[in-house]
């Protein structure tokens, strides 16, 4: 198996050192960037990169800015490590796509796991490996490609779903009417437990029904059950 490469983005140098020794300890090769014309060198340079850890304060363009730019790019896995602990910055980065939100100051045992976490569910590519199936799942006239994580609509518009929006849509179309608490949704999207006051779960939710609401046909598929989660009430051919 070949060895993980992640990619520090930090502009704090002791900070950026502490995260590459850190990740070298643990047997990863790491490459650092302190702003994002490095980061998008380093990403043009080595197509292996697996995982970004990012800071969302830096110089020039900040972290939520890059974090588009890289979805837009490439489909790699994405942490943000900051100190802005706020709910605004949180629920952006996780709209933008990022797998995971870190604040600062964190526990370095904790933010390993989590990376380690996420790149177990990701090959070099950044490409899911939970399913080898070449299947796809067909309901109320949407497809979702089992292998590349394309929805595609009734009417042919193929939009590629991030990592969490796919765990989540694709664990509840193997359980139709089945209803999925929030704690059971965050263990199958970041593998980890869910905490206080994360909305990760309802932003991801909101992000699956905002592609079936662009289609004016489209029934509700994803139904709210207050107090207990979420569920799939859609029809699957």
């Amino acid at each position: 198996m070949q060895t993980p490469v992640i990619l520090i983005v930090e502009d704090e140098d002791v900070t950026r050192l502490n995260l590459v020794s850190l990740f070298e300890a643990e047997g990863y090769k790491v490459l650092e960037a302190i702003d994002g014309e490095e980061m998008h060198e380093r990403i043009s340079q080595n197509d292996d990169i697996n995982l970004v850890i990012m800071d969302i304060n830096l110089p020039g363009k900040n972290g939520l800015i890059l974090a588009r730019e890289i979805r837009q790019q490439r489909n790699i896995g994405l942490i943000f490590l900051t100190g802005r602990d706020n709910d605004v910055d949180r629920i952006l980065g996780l709209e933008i796509g990022a797998d995971d939100y870190i604040t600062k100051p964190f526990n370095p045992r904790e933010l390993t796991i989590r990376a380690r976490n996420l790149l177990t569910r990701t090959n070099s590519n950044g490409d899911e490996i939970e399913s080898n199936s070449s299947g796809l799942l067909t309901f109320n006239g949407w497809e979702l490609d089992e292998n590349s994580r394309c929805l595609t609509s009734p009417t042919g518009d193929v939009k590629r779903l991030p990592k969490g929006e796919y765990r989540a849509l694709r664990l509840m179309l193997d359980a139709p009417g089945r209803i999925f608490s929030r704690e059971q949704l965050i263990k199958h999207m970041t593998g980890r437990e869910l905490r206080a006051n994360d909305r990760t779960v309802d932003v991801t939710i909101r992000r699956i029904r905002k592609h079936f609401e662009s289609e004016a046909n489209t029934p509700e598929l994803i139904s709210t059950i207050h107090g207990e989660g979420y569920r799939f009430i859609g029809k699957i051919d």
